[in-house]
């Protein structure tokens, strides 16, 4: 399942951009993308939460690496992300 990119519930995005979405991980140093899913459990979803991020954030990716970890900022905070987690954040473009 490596590569294939998944497609995000049509009820999560506008009528203007029905495109794929993907993990945060594979966003690019300095986009900024806006949360569309969190594909994780409770625990998860309660992690992020607690570091103020959710569904329909907008977020700036500061740093990437090839691992998949990522480096981001919201709202002037910025918040290190491991692989793990940055796969199960989907994310579109903005």
């Amino acid at each position: 399942m490596e590569g294939v990119m998944p497609l995000c519930r049509k009820e999560q995005l506008s009528e203007k951009n029905l495109s794929a979405c993907y993990p945060l991980s594979l966003a690019n140093e300095g986009e900024w993308v806006k949360i569309v899913q969190l594909r994780g459990g409770s625990l998860f979803k309660e992690r992020l939460l607690s570091m103020g991020i959710d569904l329909a954030d907008i977020i700036l990716v500061i740093h990437r690496q090839h691992g998949g970890a990522v480096l981001i900022e919201k709202s002037g905070s910025r918040y290190a992300l491991g692989g793990g987690m940055a796969q199960k954040i989907n994310v579109i473009g903005v």
